[in-house]
């Protein structure tokens, strides 16, 4: 029994007491509980997709992001498991890598049994930390594709037309004249399949040239628009995979196909736009759908001449002249089982290219814009409608009319003085149609072609003009899908108009391929890949597309090793010689975008896929050069000169073809390093430095300190790629501020030397002149452009009616708002972001800015603003943060010396580790 008199201690509370004050302790000393700390698995790539249908490799390879809420974590082991069971039963275990001790999360290797085609796999991957959390993924499953023909099946490619041999081309020169025989119809095809027993799974492979749309009983089987992509297609061609599973139904099934042209054919039709006379053939299809059902038996569908054919409602389709729909020619129940197809003819077997799975992101509509207002009506039938922003896209209309009614839209970038689209300069004409086959509402949008436009005309054709009623009219933008991964905001309110103005020439140009433009050409100009890539990809997830482009190239090479100016190369532009074929400015994309993408991935494919299309371009140049200097090409594209722009002004093309072709070699040295190639390095490096001399000789006046003529191009890239003496390299660079200052602060470069020139000025710390060029909006720049109504980035620095309004070739200064002033970058010797750098230039005047980029380990975020900066850096990775010298920073509430830190000339240099940060004085 206790003594009331006496004061009794009770243990556990006294334990539990000194057990808070420990654990206040460590936090005040700044300890983290890592052990309690979560870790997750939060994204898993496989061969560079989430749950991919269709890889092209039986040896796929596995990224993985993770997520703590802990600080400087970092994977200690992983293991991946592969197996052919979702349960991953053990007799369904294809591989197990076992526990790796390693901290690689980026593009792990299957070093398993070689997988099999046409079927679909499970992963599952698991990982410790450094504070010995562990942590296991959601399944995640991939299917293999179709490897090789055998795997098809005997699937044929079909077709309701054959164009003759002789209307075959698949590269005209553009001057050419194409004789027109006839027009072909676009087909669409059917066929009825009965499903009597339960169906376990549904996997479909369809290839359908130029476009296809496919149904399964009457519904899409997708959202995606201009399937599959376009490529060069007398090489190969692009088929996707689908799991139909869910829309099959018991008893009569029916698939239906449209086919549109795309850049397969190019109609050559009198009375609508054509940039180029492409013909690879006719609209085909071929198409392979492997039912398995639950006992245990397959059956295999595959196109045939057992499929019917009719001509498509859809009259006419290119991708420079618009879409022609007449409701007339099949009803709408044409695509359900209960359609009578009888009176259809049957397919023709035809050939076509070697086919591989599409892995690039498709083509969505992302965006509709409503009209915000009507420019104008009348009773001429003619309606204007403005939708407030240029963008890559297509009209879609709900309308009310009779039998016979025809409606006609005119979209365009511009219009005239009398208030009419303009499309002079943008491609003309092009226009939509469609035409009613009875009285009624309906909803329509063109299928397979699409234009670059903010306005668009409706014309209610004369007999109808009193009939039409437009019930809901909208502009639906369209652009590669892939994910947004990056941002950019800052308090100064123009910065953020130039970002949004250029990121709408990006998202209108991204699609299959990156195009200059979403109009006149829809062309892959290579220069941008290199010189807009930097911006692109701290906005969007294009590694895929980054790896097609390349692959683009590699099949667009010609025997004697030039890499031309467009890949896929669709035409050959004959005036003015070669200068629109053979610049090493837009050549040398086969090398940069290569080495650049590598960095900013990780993937070791991009070397080793393009290794040998590099070498054989260094070849190609080598044999063109005289005394080992490039004079052949387009120069500094675009640059402001006394004349209409075009063909450099300012520049000699000698400077910049040169300047890129040492830079090749120095580049090429370190990819043949990395591979292990010390020939070709030693060759490399033994020709760079004949390139050096030969540069300096013909090019360095050293009585002015200058290159070529001294403009901001001749200077900037030569101190940008090594060419300039470390004697004389303050003198250049002073060279080029003085030209920029006596011009008022203005710059003159163009396509090429834009880039060079910002990056010079960055990395000499004169982003003040940067500053100074670009945030006036009275002279030709972006905020000129604003200025005179652009909402999207034009082909001209000022905005010239007669180019293109939507071009993204000289969009350079994103990359300097994400990696300049938001300071975005990496340690040298870091890939993949692994070990990032943040140093953004802090400019007095601008009070905040925020930036976030996705890098492949996770969210790199960071923001600031009034002295205060928040940072978050992703798991497995690390980051120096650069901010001015002092030594009164608080982090997380610590002093600085608890954390790795050093004084540099660019500032105080902190490194840490994985986690979120807040830093103040």
């Amino acid at each position: 029994m206790k003594d009331p008199g006496k004061t009794y201690k009770n243990k556990g509370s006294a334990w539990t007491q000194g057990m808070i004050r420990l654990i206040i302790l460590l936090l005040l000393l700044g300890y983290q509980t890592i052990a309690f700390a979560s870790l997750e698995i939060k994204r898993v790539l496989i061969s560079g997709r989430e749950n991919p249908l269709g890889i092209n490799t039986g040896t796929p390879t596995f990224s993985w992001q993770l997520a703590s809420d802990g600080h400087d974590v970092r994977q200690k082991a992983y293991r991946i498991e592969v197996a052919s069971d979702v349960a991953f039963p053990k007799d369904a275990l294809v591989w197990d890598s076992h526990w790796q001790h390693s901290g690689q999360s980026l593009h792990q290797a299957y070093h398993g049994p070689s997988l099999g085609a046409a079927k679909t796999y499970f992963v599952r991957i698991s990982v410790e930390d450094n504070r010995g959390n562990k942590a296991t993924s959601k399944v995640q499953y991939f299917h293999v594709g179709l490897l090789d023909t055998a795997d098809w099946g005997g699937a044929a490619w079909i077709t309701k037309d054959v164009l003759p041999d002789s209307l075959v081309n698949p590269l005209p020169l553009s001057s050419s004249k194409l004789r027109i025989d006839k027009s072909y119809d676009l087909p669409v095809f059917r066929k009825s399949v009965h499903l009597q027993k339960r169906l376990k799974s549904s996997i479909a492979y369809i290839s359908g040239l130029g476009h296809y749309e496919l149904l399964l009983n009457g519904r899409h089987v997708d959202d995606a628009v201009l399937q599959p992509g376009w490529t060069k297609y007398d090489k190969e061609a692009y088929y996707v995979v689908y799991d139909l599973t869910k829309q099959w139904r018991r008893g009569k099934n029916t698939f239906a196909v449209l086919l549109g042209n795309g850049f397969y054919y190019i109609p050559p039709i009198k009375g609508r736009f054509q940039k180029h006379k492409v013909a690879f053939g006719l609209p085909k299809l071929k198409m392979k759908v492997v039912n398995t059902f639950v006992d245990g038996t397959e059956e295999v569908i595959i196109t045939d001449t057992s499929w019917k054919t009719h001509r498509s409602p859809i009259t006419f389709s290119s991708m420079y002249g618009g879409e022609d729909y007449d409701a007339g020619v099949l009803p709408a129940n044409w695509t359900l089982p209960d359609y009578d197809d009888t009176h259809w003819q049957q397919a023709l077997l035809t050939d076509g290219p070697a086919l591989r799975a599409q892995e690039i992101d498709p083509v969505r509509i992302m965006e509709y814009f409503k009209p915000k207002k009507l420019q104008s009506s009348g009773n001429n039938g003619r309606m204007v409608y403005d939708f407030g922003q240029n963008a890559s896209g297509i009209i879609t209309l709900t309308m009310t009319g009779n039998k016979g009614d025809t409606v006609r839209v005119y979209p365009a970038e511009l219009l005239t003085d009398d208030g009419r689209p303009n499309q002079k300069h943008s491609g003309s004409p092009y226009y939509f149609q469609y035409i009613f086959d009875k009285k009624g509402k309906v909803t329509w949008r063109p299928r397979f072609t699409y234009y670059g436009f903010r306005y668009a005309e409706v014309q209610l054709r004369p007999a109808a003009v009193k009939k039409i009623h437009i019930n809901d009219i909208r502009a639906a933008h369209i652009r590669n899908s892939a994910r947004q991964i990056g941002s950019f905001h800052s308090s100064d309110t123009l910065f953020n108009q130039i970002h949004t103005l250029i990121n709408w020439a990006i998202k209108s140009n991204m699609v299959s391929v990156f195009t200059d433009c979403p109009h006149r050409e829809k062309l892959g100009w290579l220069e941008q890949l290199h010189l807009m890539g930097p911006s692109v990809h701290f906005n969007f997830d294009v590694q895929r597309l980054f790896a097609k482009s390349l692959r683009d190239m590699r099949l667009s090479q010609t025997r004697d090793g030039l890499v031309p100016e467009i890949a896929p190369e669709y035409v050959q532009f004959d005036w003015g010689g070669d200068m629109f074929r053979d610049s090493p400015e837009w050549g040398s994309s086969a090398i940069l975008l290569a080495w650049y993408a590598y960095q900013w991935y990780g993937d070791p494919a991009f070397l080793r896929d393009n290794y040998a299309m590099m070498k054989r371009y260094i070849d190609y140049l080598r044999g063109k050069a005289k005394n080992n200097i490039l004079y052949q090409g387009l120069g500094d594209w675009y640059d402001l000169g006394p004349e209409r722009p075009g063909v450099s002004q300012l520049t000699p093309a000698g400077i910049t073809a040169t300047a890129i072709y040492h830079y090749d070699l120095e580049i090429l040295s370190r990819i043949a390093e990395i591979l292990g190639d010390t020939a070709t390095k030693r060759s490399a490096d033994s020709l760079r430095k004949e390139v050096y001399r030969s540069f300096n000789t013909v090019f360095y006046q050293a009585d002015k300190a200058v290159y070529g003529s001294g403009s901001q191009t001749s200077l900037a890239m030569p101190l940008y790629m090594g060419l300039v003496d470390p004697s004389v390299r303050q003198n250049v660079f002073e060279n080029l501020v003085q030209d920029i200052v006596s011009r008022d602060t203005s710059f003159t470069a163009g396509d090429i030397g834009h880039r060079y020139l910002l990056q010079v000025l960055h990395k000499y710390k004169r982003d003040d002149l940067i500053v100074a060029m670009h945030r006036d909006d009275t002279r030709p720049g972006y905020g000129y452009q604003i200025r005179k109504g652009a909402t999207a980035l034009t082909e001209s620095w000022a905005a010239l009616p007669n180019v293109s309004n939507n071009h993204f070739m000289l969009g350079h200064l994103m990359e300097w708002f994400h990696a300049g002033l938001g300071g975005l970058g990496q340690e040298a010797g870091s890939i993949a972001y692994e070990h990032s750098r943040l140093a953004p230039r802090l400019l007095s005047w601008l009070e905040g800015r925020h930036v976030s980029f996705e890098t492949p380990y996770g969210m790199l975020d960071w923001k600031s603003e009034k002295g205060k900066y928040e940072v978050h850096i992703p798991v497995n990775s690390r980051c120096t943060v650069v901010l001015p010298a002092s030594a009164d920073y608080i982090i997380n509430g610590k002093r600085l010396d608890s954390y790795t830190h050093r004084t540099t000339d660019d500032g105080l240099e902190i490194t840490l580790g994985s986690g979120r940060y807040t830093i103040k004085k």
